[in-house]
């Protein structure tokens, strides 16, 4: 899977236009990455890339590139 299709995946768990976010986005500057989004992020993790996803984890996140690198 490449990192754009990777992008789309997390666009549509946000509920963002495709095209919005980057690898370089900063998640703070993203207003729909609340907790809400954050529980899906675990759940997409485990269903979309077979990785468990910890809260401790998803705190060290700072941009979208971070979460592209977990997945792998």
């Amino acid at each position: 899977m490449t990192n754009e299709e990777k992008i789309a995946i997390l666009e549509e768990m946000l509920e963002l236009e495709n095209g919005t976010l980057s690898e370089a986005t900063e998640l703070l500057a993203i207003e729909e990455y609340d907790s809400m989004a954050k529980l899906s992020l675990i759940v997409t993790s485990d269903e979309e890339f077979g990785k468990k996803l910890s809260g401790e984890q998803i705190r060290t996140f700072k941009t979208v590139g971070d979460i592209l690198s977990f997945w792998g």
